[in-house]
């Protein structure tokens, strides 16, 4: 027999715990919880930002920003806040004074170098309970989210 898939009926079935968004943050809890433990320096907004800025040297701020998924606003505080730990610095662009231009200090650069492989640590803490090709699915199919 078929099930009704009214949005009624659906409704009436609804399990908080069996719904994607309620499994998803309860796995972003769980990885936040070991990325506090293991880094807790930064956020991992901020590590997001060194480490993109470690693989892509000096970039804009604008465009480092897009690579992170954050808007506008949001960059501008976090490298803010970087700045301030002294781990990245910013200079006006040669090419359009409006563009700033950052990247990592020497401090930053030692950081990103020794936080990649911590970020490395916390992955695997993560996904611990998984099987490697467990992993690699969840992976998959959370690109195509």
């Amino acid at each position: 027999m078929l099930k009704d898939l009214t949005p009624q009926n659906e409704a009436a079935d609804y399990r908080l715990e069996e719904q994607i968004g309620f499994k998803l943050r309860l796995a972003n809890q769980k990885h936040l919880e070991v990325f506090a433990r293991l880094m807790p320096d930064v956020t991992p907004t901020q590590f997001a930002v060194v480490a993109k800025l470690r693989d892509e040297g000096t970039i804009s701020q604008n465009h480092l920003g897009r690579l992170v998924g954050m808007d506008a606003a949001t960059t501008k505080g976090v490298v803010d806040r970087l700045r301030k730990k002294g781990l990245l610095h910013s200079t006006p662009s040669q090419t359009d004074m409006r563009r700033l231009e950052i990247s990592l200090t020497d401090e930053g650069r030692s950081f990103a170098e020794d936080a990649v492989v911590t970020a490395l640590e916390i992955s695997r803490q993560t996904v611990s309970n998984l099987t490697p090709r467990e992993v690699e699915r969840l992976q998959d199919l959370l690109d195509k989210l």
